[in-house]
């Protein structure tokens, strides 16, 4: 059996103190499952702009009509849809919504089935550059099927 040393207790203190911070980082970073089709470019830029914004990306690559029925199935409306669809803590992402939308998605915990960005909007995260941003809604996405406004994106000007 190995003896307790100061020097052996003091080692693994800071050990510690030095794996403490990622530790608590890996516990706290959001973990999203993404569904999209596999050959679909402003998806994985939307996924590595979510990695970069500190969540936890896994993807899941699905095909046209399984990928649409996943969407209707669990509550997207048919003019709510976009091209990917994200799984988040009891909530589903459609298109391209911004982190920060997601977090204060998670943050507010509304009683409803997610957010979308119907569409592709140009300058949307992943749909090209921000200075060149069309306009667009972030919708919340009531459990009746009934949206409303979250956030609003004006045009670069």
């Amino acid at each position: 059996m190995p003896k307790l040393t100061r020097r052996s207790l003091l080692s693994g203190a800071a050990s510690l103190v030095v794996l403490a911070p990622q530790l608590s980082l890996a516990q706290t970073a959001p973990a999203i499952h993404v569904l999209k089709d596999p050959n679909c470019g402003c998806c994985e830029a939307w996924v590595r702009i979510l990695q970069a914004e500190g969540f936890a990306v896994t993807t899941e690559m699905s095909f046209g009509t399984l990928l649409m029925r996943h969407k209707l199935d669990n509550g997207i409306p048919q003019d709510m849809i976009s091209c990917h669809t994200g799984e988040i803590d009891g909530y589903f992402i459609e298109g391209h919504v911004p982190p920060a939308d997601i977090r204060r998605l998670l943050s507010e915990r509304p009683d409803a089935v997610g957010l979308a960005v119907p569409g592709m909007p140009y300058g949307s995260p992943g749909m090209g550059p921000e200075e060149s941003r069309e306009a667009y809604d972030v919708f919340l996405i009531h459990r009746d099927g009934s949206t409303e406004v979250f956030a609003s994106y004006e045009a670069a000007a």
